[in-house]
């Protein structure tokens, strides 16, 4: 199988139930102290009527040495701003409650509020850690936190509020009055994740394991702009010679790494793997899961994975609301960085950093159906008439000697050519075009590797000096 199931809290319970017992209690009283050490609302309102002025929250005292720079909010403000969570305001529900749209009295600024749901799957801990996680990390495609509520038993999140809303809600279930995604947008979407796992994987230190990558926490700016949200789930990442982490395996269905779901242990090539299920969507237009399907298409990456093995099948790959407006060239690379994101054993999946190369690269190449006509047919683009060129693949001429998109070797000849020899040929240009795929997105790897290396090595003699 190429995708195992991925147990969440409540299924973990029903198989474990006294070491879910253990854990929880354990979990909650240890998490309950640390959030007992965070300032809480009530203790603002205190410090305002004994003449203080509001500051920066401390840093909680399990965590010495480290500054938390959101701000705390009372339950009242936030009712205020959310018009006391009218189902107006309402804009979605996920794994930690209910959100909402709201606007701050102090700064009227727009922002949206997370309420924990005290019988959902996500409690006191997880609060604690995207707490804990967004106040000490920031990059541009990492959704900002704005403040928090620990007011009593109340628990709420206040992030920067993201005007278009989720990757899934551009992705499934559009209303018929909705544009799909073009190519262009779904390429720069895909590089800006891989940027923000990036962040999260080479540039924290420790390093941190995001641990449920999936479309509906990738929420999107103006500008198509993608920022991770939802760090309730994430574990700091193996450090030293520890090659893993072992945890409770949840996640989400569909999304979750093969080698975690199985055993438990959690590596960065784990959030590699549910960035590939990720980016297949983009491609494809389907959910990972998708019980509507007919059988044996339900799971993405099973339904995948043997049209990923003949090139006359790639057509089938691609969201068919682009109505065939994407450029194969980019196509091929793209599945090729797919293909390698999803393989079942860890070791066999790229760096993240080697999967921001590659898809910023295509990202670069912005592509205009209003040029080129239908992208799967050809295209007048040169640079891909050249590197078709030199892969063996002639371009037939017309008489006023423009290249017609046809492939000489391959869709120029096939009237001509016997059943065997077509298929021959078929198969031949498959390898070639995956071989040359795959070895682009190492060169870009190898290029990138090599420039930190050169940097690193500079720094280092800089200071020597």
């Amino acid at each position: 199988m190429g995708c195992f199931s991925c147990f969440d809290s409540r299924e973990d319970e029903k198989l474990n139930p006294e070491k879910q017992t253990d854990d929880r209690n354990q979990g909650q009283s240890t998490a309950a102290s640390h959030i007992s050490r965070l300032p809480s609302g009530a203790d603002k309102l205190r410090s305002r009527s004994n003449g203080g002025s509001r500051s920066e929250v401390p840093s909680p005292k399990d965590v010495p040495g480290v500054q938390i720079a959101a701000q705390t909010f009372t339950f009242r403000e936030l009712a205020n701003a959310t018009r006391n969570f009218r189902p107006e305001s309402f804009i979605g529900e996920g794994g930690f409650g209910r959100v909402y749209r709201g606007r701050l009295e102090s700064t009227s600024q727009v922002v949206a509020v997370k309420q924990l749901d005290r019988n959902g799957l996500q409690g006191n801990r997880e609060f604690l850690v995207e707490v804990l996680m967004l106040s000490l990390l920031h990059h541009p495609n990492l959704v900002n936190l704005i403040g928090y509520c620990a007011d009593g038993e109340q628990r709420l999140l206040v992030y920067e509020f993201m005007p278009l809303g989720s990757l899934e809600d551009h992705l499934h279930d559009l209303p018929p009055d909705k544009e799909p995604l073009d190519w262009n947008t779904r390429m720069k979407i895909a590089a800006g994740a891989a940027k923000g796992l990036e962040y999260l994987h080479d540039k924290a230190n420790p390093p941190v394991i995001y641990r449920d990558f999936k479309s509906s926490n990738i929420l999107l700016d103006e500008g198509f702009h993608p920022k991770l949200s939802d760090f309730g789930l994430a574990k700091l990442g193996p450090v030293g010679d520890k090659s893993h982490v072992s945890t409770r395996v949840m996640g989400t269905y569909g999304y979750c790494a093969p080698e975690y779901a199985m055993t438990g242990q959690l590596t960065v090539k784990s959030d590699v793997y549910s960035f590939g299920v990720v980016f297949l969507e983009l491609i494809t237009g389907r959910k990972a899961i998708d019980s509507t399907q007919p059988h044996g298409e339900q799971n993405l990456v099973t339904w995948a994975h043997p049209l990923f093995n003949d090139r006359r099948k790639f057509s089938k790959l691609v969201d068919p609301r682009l109505q065939g407006r994407y450029p194969m060239r980019s196509l091929y690379q793209a599945l090729a960085v797919a293909s390698m994101c999803i393989q079942e054993q860890a070791a066999a999946r790229p760096l993240i950093g080697d999967v921001v190369t590659a898809l910023s690269y295509l990202a670069n190449q912005a592509y205009d159906p209003n040029s080129v006509g239908h992208g799967h047919r050809g295209s007048g683009d040169k640079d891909d008439k050249r590197n078709r060129d030199e892969r063996g693949g002639s371009i037939l001429k017309n008489e006023e000697g423009e290249g017609s998109g046809q492939r000489g070797d391959l869709e120029g000849s096939e009237k001509d050519e016997s059943p065997r020899e077509t298929a021959w040929m078929l198969n031949r240009d498959l390898d070639r075009e995956r071989a040359v795929a795959v070895a682009e997105a190492k060169m870009w790897g190898e290029n990138w590797r090599e420039k930190r290396r050169q940097s690193a090595q500079g720094s280092f003699d800089g200071s020597n000096t």
